[in-house]
């Protein structure tokens, strides 16, 4: 079976989720393709597909959006999953509690592509890729630069993807 997984990514780290949940697909005998939304063209080819999305002020970035509503027709029919990185610092503080929440985009997104399920997982924050008054508001709130991500979660999320697709296969 033919697996996309595509995410947006504006430094990386989101790009670097979408190719563990690919390794794990691969690992479990899927042939899985991994690549950027902007790359994405017919899905012809693929029987399921996985996208993500980095999050930035509530919002999924504009090339998994329009993906989703670009190829969302030719979803009808195929497994679909989404997820999407964010947010960054301690997941028991406040404040990621706080940004802890379902994208303003989730709603049409999910609707657009009729997806199963979405997983949110925490993501990486790097002040070097960040400018101007995005490190002043970094030097404000303490805690939230880092790598959150939690690698177990994303391989675990990416093996029931794997299990659900073998059994649909096996039925």
């Amino acid at each position: 079976m033919k697996v996309l997984v595509t995410a947006a990514s504006r430094h990386g780290s989101t790009a670097e989720i979408a190719e563990a949940i690919g390794d794990e697909l691969k690992s479990r005998g899927f042939e899985v393709t991994v690549a950027p939304p902007e790359d994405v063209g017919a899905l012809s080819e693929f029987e399921a597909v996985v996208l993500g999305s980095a999050v930035y002020m509530g919002h999924w970035l504009a090339p998994a959006t329009g993906l989703a509503h670009r190829i969302g027709a030719e979803l009808a029919g195929k497994p679909v999953w989404l997820f999407s990185s964010g947010p960054v610092g301690d997941p028991s503080s406040k404040f990621a509690q706080q940004m802890d929440v379902d994208t303003v985009d989730l709603q049409a997104v999910q609707k657009a592509t009729g997806a199963r399920e979405h997983k949110r997982f925490s993501g990486k924050l790097d002040r070097h890729n960040l400018q101007g008054l995005q490190r002043v508001g970094l030097a404000l709130f303490r805690g939230l630069q880092g790598d959150f991500r939690d690698w177990k979660a994303v391989r675990d999320w990416a093996a029931s993807i794997a299990d659900q697709l073998a059994e649909a296969t096996a039925a």
